[in-house]
């Protein structure tokens, strides 16, 4: 393996940080990273929201679920998939800009969150260390005001960077033949059995945070009620109508 691909295999969130600053040069780097990703048509659907006000960011903590290392982390980022930008542009040409479709929906999500991991992966080369913030969702709309996001722009998740005060362990992931299949999709639970498994004797032995649990009884608050119901509603008055 070369040097990118063990990096990639190594992540980790990180959730405590030193009280070091990362230089605002590195962090414009980072973004310029982000931007290098993929991106649909060359739409560039995305915001980002560099949080540098402490009250706001106490606030957003509070909002995502009370995760304190939001407040704590040298550098809070709202990643947004903006449809505002593109379809503006694209009116100021004279075209008759239909906006609401859920294409634009999925292009921006996924324009977001490509870039996003750009961001992440040169952040972890440079010795940062990130943790993904996916509560910002449980409280959208406040968050929109505070952010003051217009309609077409909405919130993904945010981003903790900083420099690590602690060495978490790998989370171990699903063996590659559960994910890779060949010519069409095939149904394997022996895998799942294994990774159960395996992740069972991850929880029990890591050095911070352990529990009896694995990998599938991890998955029943996500799927056995329904999350985020608040969700199709906030996109819809953000302008994303998805029709």
């Amino acid at each position: 393996m070369n040097d990118v691909i063990k990096l990639l295999q190594s992540h980790r969130s990180i959730r405590k940080f030193t009280d070091q600053e990362i230089p605002h040069g590195l962090l414009l780097e980072l973004i310029k990273a982000g931007q290098a990703a993929a991106t649909s048509s060359h739409v560039q659907a995305y915001t980002v929201i560099n949080v540098k006000n402490a009250a706001n960011r106490e606030k957003i903590a509070e909002l995502a679920g009370g995760q304190g290392y939001v407040a704590s982390s040298a550098v809070f980022l709202v990643f947004c998939a903006d449809m505002k930008r593109p379809t503006e542009a694209s009116k100021r040409t004279g075209a008759n800009v239909e906006r609401g479709m859920t294409e634009q929906l999925l292009v921006a999500t996924v324009d977001t969150a490509l870039m996003a991991q750009n961001v992440a992966i040169a952040a972890e080369s440079e010795g940062l260390g990130i943790c993904y913030i996916g509560g910002i969702r449980n409280n959208p709309q406040a968050i929109s005001e505070l952010l003051q996001l217009p309609d077409h722009v909405y919130p993904v998740f945010g981003m903790c960077l900083g420099y690590p005060a602690h060495e978490p362990e790998v989370k171990p992931r699903l063996p590659v033949e559960a994910i890779l299949k060949e010519d069409t999709y095939c149904e394997d639970t022996d895998h799942v059995d294994a990774f159960d498994s395996t992740m069972k004797a991850y929880y029990q032995s890591r050095s911070t945070g352990n529990k009896v649990s694995d990998w599938s009884h991890n998955l029943t608050p996500l799927f056995d009620s329904k999350l985020r119901p608040h969700m199709r509603d906030f996109l819809v008055k953000r302008g994303f109508e998805m029709k």
